[in-house]
């Protein structure tokens, strides 16, 4: 085969592969190739004369360029077609089952975020440890108040706009819980009672000082100060005459103290021989009193004292 015949082989070979790309991409697998340059609604007439006298000259030359297709591949194809059915129909199928959108849950606020209730109970509220407690509940849903220690049963329920009376023990905080909010309200301790005594007579600042004269007038009062004085048991003791309790302005408890030693001059001189030893250097008589005071709740003790003085029993 000379070199001329090689190159006018090879082109034609070439022309055959483009052709029969051009074929596949418009028919298919369907190689009838007189009938695909017949027909002049498949291609364009210029593309038809053209092919048609590429294989004029091929005949012309006795070459057999006839083209054999794997008769697999049509039934590979079909075979892929039943797939690509089966897989429409699934699909069809399927998308009757496809569940809708869920609906999106509007997120809930952090606690922090939520409309706050304001504390029901006054932030000047004063709880005190082993005595009665009141607290107000200025808020409009109720309000329990809890022991931390046990909160199986609330020690008090204040409802809305009411104030309640409760007793506390040792507790140093409570838990005030109202609505879905809750706050820790510390309690003090109950202080022990204050015994403060004032002597209010000028008459023991002489240099005679007469017994029956202290007995007629209060030469001391006795101030008690505590927050639940009811709870107090006040004891005294000495030569004296207390009258009272009486309150002050502030509720505190007074007593008025008097001298109470003899009724005449010979209970006087009895008192005395039996009382040398509180003679004072100076030739005056001492005689002291004491007053006792005990918490009953938390059992804290309190005793304080003063004296009386005098000279004689009178003028």
């Amino acid at each position: 085969m000379t070199r001329r015949e090689h190159d006018a082989k090879f082109v034609i070979y070439q022309v055959l592969y483009i052709f029969v790309i051009t074929v596949l991409a418009l028919k298919g697998a369907d190689l009838d190739l007189r009938r695909v340059a017949l027909e002049d609604e498949t291609v364009r007439v210029s593309v038809r004369d053209s092919l048609m006298s590429v294989l004029d000259s091929l005949y012309s030359l006795g070459i057999d360029f006839s083209i054999k297709i794997d008769p697999n591949v049509i039934v590979e194809n079909e075979e892929m077609r039943k797939q690509l059915a089966e897989m429409n129909r699934k699909l069809e199928a399927v998308k009757d089952y496809v569940p809708p959108p869920k609906e999106e849950k509007p997120k809930e606020l952090p606690k922090e975020e939520q409309t706050k209730l304001q504390l029901p109970i006054s932030l000047k509220q004063t709880f005190i440890q082993n005595t009665w407690n009141t607290a107000r509940n200025s808020g409009s849903v109720p309000t329990n108040l809890y022991d931390p220690r046990d909160r199986s049963k609330p020690l008090v329920v204040i409802p809305p706009g009411q104030e309640v009376k409760f007793d506390l023990t040792d507790q140093t905080e409570v838990i005030v819980a109202f609505g879905t909010q809750e706050e820790r309200v510390k309690v003090i301790p109950n202080k022990p009672p204050e015994i403060k005594i004032e002597r209010v007579t000028t008459k023991m600042n002489s240099q005679d000082i007469y017994v029956q004269e202290l007995q007629r007038i209060t030469a001391f009062t006795v101030t008690i100060l505590d927050s639940r004085p009811e709870q107090l048991k006040v004891s005294y003791s000495g030569p004296i005459s207390v009258t009272g309790p009486q309150k002050d302005a502030k509720g505190n408890m007074v007593y008025n103290v008097s001298l109470r030693i003899a009724a005449n001059e010979n209970q006087y001189d009895d008192w005395v021989d039996k009382n040398e030893t509180l003679r004072e250097a100076d030739g005056r008589y001492k005689a002291n009193f004491f007053f006792i005071v005990v918490d009953e709740r938390t059992k804290d003790r309190v005793q304080v004292g003063d004296s009386f003085f005098f000279t004689d029993f009178a003028k």
